[in-house]
């Protein structure tokens, strides 16, 4: 599959909280970094996501905000 953007991320899943209808799921991208994305119950479902998955997260955003002390 091409993609794109040009931000891609690869990693492991480290945990999933499910809700009724959104799911969060955490992805251990190495280095002591840690990311979440928030996806549907069926998106996790669909692709049969589960702690220690192998997993990509695609960052294409119009805008990134940074903050600072």
């Amino acid at each position: 599959m091409k993609l794109s953007a040009r931000n891609i991320l690869n990693g492991t899943v480290k945990d999933i909280k499910k809700g009724a209808v959104a799911a969060q799921v955490k992805i251990d991208i190495g280095g002591g970094s840690v990311i979440t994305s928030t996806v549907t119950v069926d998106a996790v479902e669909e692709l049969g996501l589960e702690v220690g998955s192998k997993v990509s997260a695609v960052i294409k955003a119009s805008e990134v905000i940074l903050g600072v002390e």
